[in-house]
């Protein structure tokens, strides 16, 4: 089969736990979902609930004491996580890249930023530094930023020059999937905005598949195809963007939905959702969202239900799923 018409990224049964002092942590606890080509996938859900663990999986790059402890994570069909660290830094950033969430914390602050994006040219390349520099000034230009800012240090841009930085970083060896971990935090309005539909128009031009990663339904309903919604580590509803959003069957995305503005109108009043994420070192048992999930009955206390089609491309982790269909 051609690898064009594999799907970039499939993630099977994945779960990394973080082994600490206080009990082992199941960050991500068995979680499935596919991001297709040129497709983009949102990963939503509170603080605390797994998805940049879940990135982090995918690049190989959690820090101890966690590790994948089972699952797969194939990227054009290839196990990465069989691979060996000099294989993965083959992989980084030329097949899959990721822009991290704090742009100033991942750029070095003693290097321009041109020599930043150039040197990870050279390193997978092994071209020489004046093409790489000629590379990354394009690179630059391609993101909004002018050639003669690329000799600026990280801490002469403002943070959405930091973060066109960065996308041009992830973008310098032509990756097929970009991750991107919460790509609008710390941003105004209308820098939010435009890095967005710069992220858009790279995504167009380059046909890549892209996970996006955040708390803000606003920006799923606006950027993405499909979306998963993660809680205490699992994924508890997938599907198509607006049929989520018109018609939520995990009483968990229906409490997110509600707590910000409809995307068909005004809302009068948002409701905050009683309580907070749990523990993963402890969390509840049978469906970790019990506790807060006003239609909670005694099997949802000790049974989690696994992530299952109830309609077409719609799937949900949730006892009363019927209820609500």
């Amino acid at each position: 089969m051609n690898l064009t018409t594999k799907i970039p990224l499939e993630v099977l049964g994945l779960k990394t736990y973080y082994f600490t002092n206080r009990g082992l942590l199941k960050a991500v606890d068995g979680v499935t979902f596919e991001v297709k080509p040129r497709e983009t996938l949102g990963l939503a859900g509170e603080s605390g609930c797994g998805k940049s663990t879940t990135a982090l999986s995918i690049m190989r790059l959690v820090p101890a004491p966690g590790r994948i402890v089972e699952g797969k994570i194939l990227v054009n069909g290839g196990d990465i996580v069989k691979k060996s660290e000099p294989e993965m830094r083959e992989i980084r950033w030329g097949r899959i890249a990721m822009v991290f969430q704090e742009a100033m914390s991942a750029l070095n602050p003693v290097f321009k930023i041109e020599d930043q994006i150039a040197e990870a040219i050279i390193y997978k390349e092994k071209v020489t530094k004046a093409e790489a520099l000629g590379r990354a000034r394009t690179l630059l230009e391609s993101v909004g930023i002018g050639i003669s800012r690329g000799k600026d240090y990280p801490h002469e841009f403002s943070g959405g020059m930091r973060q066109r930085a960065m996308i041009a970083m992830a973008l310098a060896c032509n990756p097929e999937i970009l991750i991107l971990d919460e790509p609008s935090t710390a941003l105004d309005v209308m820098v939010n905005a435009q890095i967005l539909d710069l992220i858009k128009n790279i995504q167009r031009k380059l046909d890549i598949s892209i996970l996006m990663i955040t708390h803000d339904l606003s920006i799923i309903a606006e950027e993405c195809d499909r979306v998963a919604i993660m809680y205490a580590g699992k994924i508890v509803e997938l599907a198509n963007v607006l049929p989520l959003f018109d018609h939520a069957l995990h009483p968990y995305t229906m409490a997110l939905t509600k707590a910000f503005p409809s995307i068909k109108g005004p809302k009068t009043r948002l409701e905050d959702i009683p309580g907070s994420p749990p523990h993963l070192i402890n969390p509840p048992t049978g469906c970790a969202f019990h506790p807060r999930c006003p239609y909670a009955r005694e099997l949802c206390r000790s049974e989690m239900l696994e992530l299952v089609e109830v309609k077409e491309n719609h799937h949900v982790a949730c006892h009363l799923a019927d209820k609500f269909t």
